[in-house]
């Protein structure tokens, strides 16, 4: 007459457990898969990040070089006759240009894109998912009554 297992609701109670831990689970996993999404962003944002400053700190310093050598260039050419006029143009060249970069570089870092777009995406898609599923399991169990127009009435 006695239960080798020890209580007599012990395996009842494994049981309504199981499922919560199956959810649980679920939540971990999915917790983990955003996360790692989240850090694999994180990282693609850095790289580009360096790669970008890294080949506009070099292209910066090849165009002020070639700037230098352009108003070198100019400045001999027209060295006996017209050199002020040629060093106040050439000035007044580089600095446009500058002002132009610097308002172009200004636009671009406030126009990028919502930085981690993937994963906002999927959190998105995953409350969609959740909204629909509690309305989705009560209409459909057994017993509940159909929605108006289901039947084809």
């Amino acid at each position: 007459m006695s239960d080798s297992s020890g209580s007599p609701g012990s395996s009842g109670f494994a049981g309504f457990l199981a499922p919560l831990r199956a959810l649980a689970d679920s939540g971990l996993e999915l917790l983990r898969v955003r996360l790692e999404l989240l850090g694999n962003e994180l990282e693609e944002q850095k790289v580009r990040i360096t790669e970008g400053l890294l080949m506009a700190m070099l292209g910066a310093m090849l165009i002020a070089l070639a700037a230098l050598l352009v108003c070198l260039f100019v400045l001999v050419m027209f060295w006996d006759g017209y050199r002020l006029q040629a060093l106040g143009v050439m000035t007044v060249l580089v600095v446009g240009a500058g002002v132009l970069l610097l308002q172009a570089g200004r636009r671009r870092l406030r126009s990028s894109g919502a930085m981690f777009q993937a994963s906002l995406e999927e959190l998105r898609q995953d409350r969609e998912t959740l909204a629909r599923r509690p309305a989705a399991a009560g209409a459909d169990a057994p017993g509940s009554p159909a929605p108006p127009g289901r039947d084809g009435t």
